[in-house]
């Protein structure tokens, strides 16, 4: 008989997809490779996060806040730890969208990988919330 999925095997689902994203996004900043499969067309690509004026936040590249962000979400969804993954849902959905509002407005260049961890980021936000509720 199959499990029925709670609220905390989605987060771990969500974050551990996020995790994906995000180390992609990282290996793309740390190692420049030349496929790329992430590029469609010039304004369409992850350069912008990765090698261009988004690769680095506060002197930090920009992936790793995502990569560390999701693993703490999977380890509080692992312990069941609601406020530890909503407050870093919470900052991560405002940081994703800091992050589009800078390609929208400032560089014209979209990271589909960046839309991608913004939607993960929300529906992350979302369940949380809904699991607070729970609570």
């Amino acid at each position: 008989m199959l499990k029925k999925f709670t609220l905390w095997n989605w987060i771990s689902i969500l974050a551990f997809i996020g995790i994906l994203l995000a180390s992609y996004l990282y290996y793309n900043y740390l190692f420049q490779p030349v496929f790329k499969p992430c590029y469609v067309s010039s304004s369409i690509n992850c350069d912008a996060a990765t090698i261009g004026p988004l690769k680095l936040t506060f002197g930090i590249p920009t992936a790793l806040y995502g990569l560390v962000g999701y693993i703490l979400i999977l380890i509080g969804s692992f312990i069941k730890n609601i406020k530890l993954v909503l407050a870093v849902a919470t900052f991560g959905l405002l940081f994703c969208l800091y992050i589009l509002y800078r390609e929208i407005f400032e560089i014209y260049v979209y990271c589909i990988v960046c839309i991608a961890c913004l939607i993960d980021m929300s529906m992350v936000f979302f369940l949380s919330i809904n699991q607070m509720k729970k609570k």
